[in-house]
């Protein structure tokens, strides 16, 4: 069964031909971006636009309950989840990519590959990259403002809704030169509540913050901790959790798990 859309804004012209099913996607030559044991990411360039053509052919990233076969029967496929988030992004104000065409297709219902084929977003690059190549717009506080603000918007939008991003990094972040911030790349988000609601959401806010302490001011994070709480001042309760956030990845970088363990 092959369970396969197209964008209705992408039905006619070029876009029709290359995206319009799940062989024709598979079928696509392109630069390899990255990749990795259950997909791979290429960019494919058709009539002046680029196009991101996400694959995935593995059903999770714990090798046991792919080794067993359970993953392929058991809980959504991460292309499902992923193409899903982007759509829910965008439903919530999100700025984001534009998905042109995803799907999936399984055998005796077990999943066996899909894809997500989403628009370039150009004049962009990931805040990742930016702090990789000392981008001099790191060092400008107007500019870190405005975009420490928005991003702090996207925080407090996904967790209201009691959503956790999962991979809230910096390489998730592409700002234009616009300053205009997009979140990208959500196949591992998902809906939380109570303790464990509050413990993905520690691990959003430290995921964002590890980059920052090397980069930026305490006076910033602090404004940006305070935008997200859409708060004057901290409280006893902020402190408290700030102090979960900085400690996080305490330890974490030292230890690494043997070659050949299972994924965790």
């Amino acid at each position: 069964m092959i369970d396969w859309t197209l964008n209705p804004d992408y039905a006619t012209g070029e876009a029709v031909c290359p995206f319009s099913d799940i062989d024709r996607v598979f079928a696509l030559d392109g630069e390899l971006i990255t990749h990795d044991s259950l997909s791979r990411v290429l960019r494919v360039s058709i009539d002046g636009k680029r196009y991101y053509v996400k694959r995935y052919t593995g059903s999770g990233k714990n090798r046991t309950r792919r080794w067993f076969g359970l993953r392929r029967w058991l809980g959504p496929p991460r292309v499902r989840a992923e193409w899903q988030n982007l759509l829910t992004f965008r439903a919530w104000g999100i700025p984001t990519a534009t998905v042109v065409a995803y799907g999936l297709e399984r055998r005796c219902g077990a999943f066996t590959r899909g894809a997500v084929v989403t628009e370039e977003i150009p004049d962009t690059m990931d805040l990742a990259q930016m702090n990789y190549r000392n981008d001099p717009r790191l060092s400008d506080r107007r500019w870190v403002a405005e975009v420490s603000r928005q991003i702090a918007d996207i925080a407090r939008t996904l967790h209201a809704a009691r959503f956790a991003h999962n991979d809230l990094k910096w390489r998730n972040l592409l700002v234009d030169g616009r300053s205009t911030v997009y979140l990208i790349d959500c196949p591992s988000g998902g809906y939380y509540r109570g303790v464990v609601l509050d413990y993905r959401i520690i691990k959003d806010l430290a995921c964002l913050d590890r980059p920052a302490r090397q980069r930026l001011s305490r006076t910033q994070r602090l404004r940006f901790y305070l935008a997200y709480t859409q708060k004057p001042r901290l409280t006893d309760q902020d402190r408290k959790r700030i102090q979960r956030i900085v400690q996080f990845f305490d330890g974490r970088e030292q230890f690494r798990w043997p070659a050949g363990s299972a994924d965790r």
